[in-house]
């Protein structure tokens, strides 16, 4: 009996989960996971890790094998390494598997870095060395200067995962990035069909964000918990216009793959919506969910897969439509979401190195 993410896989959805730690790793639970539940890919950010290195004491041996003289950031690295290299390896049957098409890995740069290009490019370019799976992918958030960094690491034959994507415009710029970084690859002699690409769109906290500016202006109830659902969708016809075509056929023809959108931040965040929401309202081919785990049962439990990304795509346009004329400015929502969000991945990454601190201090003296 196939199960509801089961059928996901069938309508061309790929499951990861937005979840990474060494005891889900070797405990097996992240095995029984892909056995299980048709999940075929893992993402990471600074918060995921954070709460793991935080929990029991699976990281204590490692911890106490580092240099002392390390510091805390050389220490998460290590530690980091170790747990995605491992996890790519359980993963990699399905790598193997689906011709690089899933079984992908995410580690994220210093967040920190997400405004200088330069930085970002060689701090992914040592993640890549240092983990040394062709199924990692790099995280680099989708910022002014990420976009050169994206387009860099690219042409270098590195595999990216572009995250904090909020808006469509800015999403346009991502792909962009990924075309020349090909189409520079391809021109120095590389072979683009040994790397991948996805476009995280950061979805549940545009519905957040939008929503609460509608509380502040008062009425236009019914639009609540409609824009990230609408920009989604028109992201997803953006993706079918520009992989396709004369300048695409020329890439693919040189064994490139499209850089498919992934859905991410898709728990719900607000109780007055369906937990499955995020999920149903977002299934189409060639696309990728990544969920967490309280979200993976949910669907598992009572969602209902059937292809509704490409419905309603007028209706999409009018929400935004509508939405400005109600006084929401889509462009300051968005830029506000992205500046937020690597506020708040800095902030985490920044908190997790003195997490690391106080637990190589109580390491030390146990």
């Amino acid at each position: 009996m196939t199960t509801p993410l089961h059928r996901l896989s069938l309508l061309g959805q790929s499951v990861w989960i937005d979840n990474l730690s060494r005891t889900s790793i070797h405990g097996g639970h992240l095995a029984s996971l892909i056995d299980d539940h048709s999940v075929v890919g893992a993402t990471s950010n600074p918060s995921i890790f954070q709460k793991a290195f935080a929990e029991g004491d699976a990281y204590d041996e490692q911890l106490r094998e580092l240099d002392d003289e390390s510091d805390e950031k050389e220490v998460f690295w290590a530690l980091a390494t170790r747990d995605v290299q491992d996890a790519c390896d359980l993963f990699r049957p399905v790598w193997d598997g689906g011709s690089g098409r899933d079984g992908y890995v995410s580690l994220e740069v210093d967040p920190g870095l997400a405004y200088d290009t330069l930085a970002t490019v060689s701090e992914a370019r040592k993640i890549h060395d240092a983990v040394d799976r062709p199924n990692l992918m790099v995280k680099i958030p989708a910022t002014k200067p990420g976009l050169a960094a994206i387009e860099d690491s690219i042409a270098r034959g590195i595999s990216i995962n572009v995250t904090l994507i909020f808006s469509l415009t800015r999403y346009e710029e991502v792909v962009e990035s990924y075309l020349r970084g090909l189409e520079r690859l391809v021109a120095g002699g590389g072979d683009p069909s040994t790397l991948a690409s996805v476009a995280s769109f950061f979805v549940s906290r545009i519905d957040t964000e939008g929503d609460r500016r509608l509380d502040e202006l008062g009425g236009h109830d019914r639009l609540k918990g409609k824009l990230a659902i609408a920009n989604a969708r028109l992201a997803y016809q953006h993706y079918r216009q520009a992989f396709s075509g004369e300048r695409w056929e020329y890439l693919t023809n040189k064994g490139a793959t499209p850089q498919r959108v992934l859905w991410a931040s898709t728990s719900v965040k607000n109780p007055d919506y369906r937990d499955t929401l995020y999920v149903e309202e977002l299934i189409g081919p060639d696309t990728v969910n990544t969920m967490p785990e309280e979200t993976i049962e949910a669907f598992e439990d009572h969602g209902v897969p059937s292809p509704r990304l490409e419905l309603e795509l007028d209706g999409a346009r009018r929400v935004l439509h509508e939405l400005e004329a109600a006084g929401i400015d889509y462009d300051d929502l968005t830029d506000t979401l992205e500046r937020e969000g690597v506020e708040k991945f800095a902030t985490a990454f920044d908190e997790l190195l003195e997490g690391l601190r106080e637990k190589r201090g109580a390491t030390a003296g146990a």
